[in-house]
């Protein structure tokens, strides 16, 4: 951890040397981004100077620790699947059950996923998946090549420091290709990125861009919104394009907002008529109640000892909030009391951020808000989980025509796909009660030369 302490405070150092006084390298970075599409509703996803490093050890426990425990939530969907009764634990529409027990036709429900991981003097804790919506796929890898261009990170690689990038386009195409391949395809296959567009003048979405990567890694790959899909003859098309697999970038709930069952796109599921990545009932691993489940000794009990012993050190204990009594740490306790007595000790998250629910972490609040935030929790589905701490980061910040430090809490975010960590991004935000998003930023690996 010192040694990367060190990387940073000598990144930073070199920005601060006169030859980069003149911000006019910052600029051409920023307005590089703008031209690339990095940007959200207008707004720069990094507005960052640098990117988050990560150190080979930190790397090894992270890959570890995400590729082993991706394999375990992979059987805890299957015994959900197999067990009504954990399956209502799990706080999904109806409609949501009924396509997740559908089959994707291949071994993993979950072929691309981001991972939500909090790193903190060498502690690990995995919280989060997503699985239907990951962002950070593209944006990332875009952003690692414009860092590793920047004349301040050369000037750092020659100081003693080598920096890599995680991961890139073609380990995504090719668990798509897997998954493809496990599904019955034997030939190349057509692939329709499934979204909702933007509005006609707007910038071009993270689609746009996995399609751009895509395509240069030699895949044949359109982006299509749900409305352009039609279903005959058993094909899915977009007009004279004939989806052979379709990379899903909406969720079940998004789309029947705006359809119902009879969507083109559902139908050939049903039918299985077209592959889809991520398959429907990956919709499972994106809610945190999965986490309760894989935290619950009555569910995991049978797994090995080595699982088990994964799980205790890496996936902080979750329960959704109810008047319930449960088990805490071996011990029973009644679930609503208790977290209001040890709000420091955890955070409230929404089973379903869809509807942009907020996140409550009991250090960051008084005690007064604290309760009305189990409160707003016994209302509308939301789990309590353990939260590790976040060590805040200085990040260097271009604002208003000067850099200034910045304070941020930092999420790693592992990009997993056919179960390898194949990269990472990072979110940062402010730190404190009035938490905001800050940025996205690549992660690089860091060592010394």
């Amino acid at each position: 951890m010192a040694q990367l302490s060190d990387a940073v405070a000598r990144y930073h150092q070199i920005l601060e040397n006169g030859s980069y006084r003149d911000l006019g390298w910052a600029e051409e970075l920023q307005a590089r981004m703008h031209q690339q599409g990095l940007t959200d509703s207008g707004r720069l996803l990094a507005p960052v100077l640098r990117p988050d490093f990560i150190s080979k050890s930190q790397l090894t426990r992270l890959s570890a620790a995400s590729e082993q425990l991706a394999a375990i939530l992979d059987r805890v969907e299957m015994l959900v699947l197999q067990f009504p009764q954990l399956l209502s634990r799990m706080q999904m529409l109806p409609a949501e059950k009924m396509l997740a027990s559908v089959s994707c036709g291949y071994a993993r429900s979950s072929v691309a996923s981001r991972m939500d991981a909090g790193i903190r003097n060498g502690s690990l804790s995995l919280r989060g998946l997503e699985t239907c919506k990951p962002v950070g796929l593209a944006y990332a890898d875009r952003l690692a090549d414009l860092f590793l261009r920047l004349p301040a990170m050369k000037e750092f690689q020659k100081a003693g420091y080598k920096v890599s990038k995680l991961g890139g386009p073609r380990p995504l195409l090719e668990a798509i290709l897997q998954a493809w391949k496990e599904y019955g395809g034997d030939r190349k296959p057509n692939i329709a990125i499934v979204e909702f567009r933007n509005s006609p003048g707007t910038a071009a979405g993270e689609g746009e861009l996995l399609a751009e990567l895509l395509a240069h890694a030699g895949a044949s790959v359109r982006v299509v919104s749900p409305e352009q899909l039609e279903y005959s003859g058993g094909k899915l098309r977009c007009g004279d394009f004939t989806i052979d697999v379709v990379f899903r970038r909406l969720l079940t709930r998004e789309l029947l907002l705006r359809f119902d069952l009879s969507h083109p796109l559902v139908q050939a599921y049903r039918d299985h008529a077209v592959c889809v990545v991520n398959g429907f009932r990956s919709e499972m691993a994106r809610r945190p109640a999965l986490f309760e489940l894989l935290t619950d000794d009555s569910v995991t009990g049978t797994f090995s000892a080595s699982d088990r012993k994964l799980i205790e050190t890496y996936v902080p204990w979750t329960r959704m909030v109810a008047a319930r009594n449960t088990k805490y740490k071996d011990r029973e306790i009644d679930l609503l009391p208790f977290i209001l007595r040890n709000r420091q000790q955890f955070a409230l998250r929404p089973n379903d951020d869809s509807a942009g629910h907020q996140i409550f972490v009991g250090a960051d609040l008084t005690q007064g808000a604290w309760d009305r935030a189990i409160r707003l929790a016994c209302q509308t589905p939301y789990v309590v989980q353990e939260h590790l701490s976040s060590c805040p980061q200085t990040f260097p910040v271009l604002q208003y025509g000067t850099v200034q430090m910045v304070q941020a809490n930092v999420s790693v975010h592992p990009h997993i796909f056919a179960g390898k960590l194949q990269g990472a991004s990072a979110a940062l935000e402010t730190s404190g009660g009035s938490a905001r998003p800050l940025a996205l930023a690549p992660v690089l690996l860091v060592e010394e030369r």
